[in-house]
């Protein structure tokens, strides 16, 4: 089964092809960025959202390349496929967990990530301004990256935060919506 595979593969990843790097280093220095996007945008979350997903975004479109360069997997089939290859295989290979894939819509265009943890949000506590709780998604680069990713892949998504622990859900969860299979795109006339 290609759920089997793609977490046989994200564990061989993980131990054999990943330089590691200290877990708390991450957590702390995306906390501090985080924290000075904050103060950089007068603690207008939304606007603080917009930019880490900004961020994900950019880091997405490179961290896809690394990872086919060191599994040597090949592209998904449809997205049931990567929905389990993120899942297993990518989430795996740079930050060691595995989210849940779940709540597929009935036409197979959407489907949620589910995080029992998540290593972002290690030490985190968000401002208590009465804001915060209600409008900041503090790990959004997350969201970003997979757009990102999977744009490199002609996959166009959209992905959001439906729920968080750090504002007091019960779970931390990510919605992947497909919208549309992109065709590979020529540049603007450039001769």
């Amino acid at each position: 089964m290609a759920s089997n595979k793609a977490a046989r593969d994200g564990e061989k990843i993980w131990k054999t092809n990943v330089d590691k790097v200290n877990a708390e280093l991450v957590t702390l220095t995306y906390g501090t960025m985080v924290v000075q996007l904050c103060s950089d945008f007068n603690h207008n979350y939304g606007e603080v959202n917009k930019q880490l997903d900004k961020m994900g975004y950019n880091i997405g479109m490179r961290l896809i390349e690394d990872f086919f360069a060191k599994s040597g997997a090949q592209r998904c089939g449809n997205l049931r496929e990567t929905a389990e290859t993120i899942s297993k295989a990518r989430f795996k290979m740079f930050l060691n967990i595995t989210p849940a894939v779940s709540n597929w819509s009935s036409d197979n265009k959407s489907f949620s990530l589910i995080f029992d943890e998540n290593p972002l949000a290690d030490f985190v506590e968000l401002p208590n301004d009465g804001r915060a709780q209600d409008e900041l998604w503090f790990s959004n680069v997350l969201c970003g990256i997979l757009r990102g990713a999977l744009e490199m892949v002609q996959m166009q998504v959209e992905a959001h935060y439906v729920s968080d622990v750090l504002r007091g859900h019960d779970i931390t969860e990510m919605r992947i919506t497909l919208l549309r299979y992109m065709e590979d795109e020529m540049p603007p006339d450039d001769e």
